[in-house]
């Protein structure tokens, strides 16, 4: 979907892939005919935008067989849909029974976090559309906390500025302009936008910038204006941004509040959860850690990092933290220039739902997707921006 911005530029909304597993390139094929295209018939679109998120043995077979590269952009083409973001923070196995801290493996220590991004990049350049120049790659925001010693900090480092000279070469061979943003998460190096500020001015490179997910923003109790405010000032650029909603619990004290939120620990994703205390934010790896003994206070409220769906909050005694989404795009894109032209909707826990909240076959999923994707667009439109064709 895109938008024309009042300065003329055009904003692009995509939803990402991430939701539907696929490990391989028969598996994205697959993704396209069995979920995106219902959901671009089921919007009355002609045109749709996907985030896609390509598994390593996917990126690799595209990337090595140009025949099976055309065959894809065919493929969209032909289903109406369009490329100009990849969500490259998974590795693989992300439809996994149990993911939790594998997601954060290769970290950007290790080559083949390099050699996979390099990849996407080289896939991404060959899937932009024809009256589109510039492309995005989200990524994983540097390592998990632990282990990410000051040897394998510099290491990652020389692998981003190595990535951006590859960007800048990948520009000159086919004058497609990628990017590739760090996506701070809860219980990374990079937890915030704050902590991106001085390892993103030490490459000192405007192919690496930042990835805005306004769950993690939510979950780190960050204040989008402040946040953007100091990104701006030190001259990094948001690359994109992914659009999200983070499980909120107001009184976490209370016995009913507690169980509510029981019915959304579940084994396959990691959950973080924060409480902002007035000795600073304190928080736990995972809901169930939270939930079980004194290992989080509990006398103000806790984020928990599970994207749940935009248009649908829990119900209470939860909710969700679409506000500080809606307060975050309005700084996106609703001052007279647009920090970032690219967005995307990213709910990838529609099956890691509480049982009676999952969507039941594949027509509730596509309807799910569209209804987010609609609540995005009036927002957008809200702004001032206009739907394209």
């Amino acid at each position: 979907m895109r938008f024309r911005h009042p300065d003329g530029s055009t904003v692009h909304l995509a939803y990402c892939t991430n939701v539907h597993p696929a490990e391989t390139f028969d598996g994205v094929l697959a993704q396209l005919r069995d979920h995106c295209e219902p959901v671009r018939r089921r919007l009355g679109r002609d045109r749709l935008g996907i985030g896609l998120w390509l598994a390593k043995d996917a990126a690799h077979a595209l990337v090595t067989d140009p025949s099976a590269l055309r065959g894809l952009r065919t493929e969209l083409d032909r289903r109406g849909l369009e490329v100009v973001t990849l969500n490259g923070f998974p590795y693989q196995g992300f439809g996994a029974e149990k993911v939790k801290y594998r997601v954060y493996k290769p970290d950007w220590a290790d080559p083949a976090r390099l050699d996979h991004t390099t990849a996407l990049a080289r896939v991404l350049a060959g899937l932009l559309p024809d009256d589109v120049t510039e492309g995005s790659i989200s990524t994983l925001p540097l390592a998990w906390r632990t282990g990410h010693d000051a040897e394998r900090a510099e290491t990652a480092r020389h692998a981003l500025l190595t990535l951006a000279e590859r960007l800048d070469a990948l520009e000159e061979l086919t004058g497609r302009s990628l990017r590739v943003g760090l996506e701070p998460e809860p219980g990374c190096i990079v937890e915030t936008t704050g902590d991106a500020i001085a390892p993103l001015t030490a490459i000192a490179h405007d192919r690496i910038g930042i990835c805005v997910d306004t769950c993690h923003l939510a979950t780190s109790f960050e204040d989008p204006h402040t946040a953007l405010d100091s990104l701006t000032r030190a001259g990094i650029t948001v690359v994109k941004s992914q659009l999200s909603a983070a499980l909120h619990a107001e009184h976490p004290h209370l016995p009913a509040v507690r169980e509510a939120l029981a019915a959304f620990d579940e084994p396959r994703f990691l959950h973080q959860t924060r409480t902002d205390t007035a000795s600073g934010l304190r928080g736990t790896d995972d809901l169930g850690e939270a939930l079980h003994g004194d290992a989080l206070p509990d006398a103000s409220c806790w984020r928990a990092h599970f994207h749940v769906p935009l248009h649908a909050a829990p119900a209470a005694p939860l909710t969700s933290t679409l506000p500080v989404l809606k307060t975050a795009l309005t700084r996106l894109v609703g001052g007279p220039h647009p920090l970032t032209r690219h967005l995307e909707v990213e709910t990838y826990t529609w099956q890691a739902l509480p049982p009676e909240l999952r969507p039941r076959g594949r027509a509730q999923l596509v309807d799910g997707i569209a209804a987010e994707l609609t609540l995005a667009r009036d927002l957008l439109t809200d702004l001032g921006l206009k739907e394209l064709p």
